[in-house]
């Protein structure tokens, strides 16, 4: 099994809320989203390199897209820029 850790901020605990609530209702049952202070915390799972990889690369799309709405004039306003972090915790070279 693989893993990825994705973490991104935004700004403060609201913002971070309204961004967690967005992207929630796309998760799998391997993923699992969290909300720490101004951060989001997603970990995936998938049997290999190259799902995991599609996931997270969907994830954080859909994040970016979250976060850009609740953007000061966006229709979730107060979100800030994030900064997003990745954490790849056992995965392999190979693909």
């Amino acid at each position: 099994m693989r893993r990825a850790t994705i973490t991104t901020t935004h700004g403060d605990d609201e913002a971070a809320e309204r961004v967690a609530a967005a992207v929630a209702p796309d998760n799998t049952a391997e993923m699992a989203t969290r909300v720490e202070g101004e951060a989001v915390v997603t970990t995936v799972a998938r049997e290999g390199t190259r799902g995991l990889r599609s996931t997270v690369d969907d994830y954080v799309v859909n994040c970016r897209v979250a976060d850009r709405l609740g953007g000061d004039d966006g229709p979730l306003a107060g979100s800030a820029d994030s900064t997003a972090r990745t954490d790849d915790t056992d995965t392999d070279t190979n693909t």
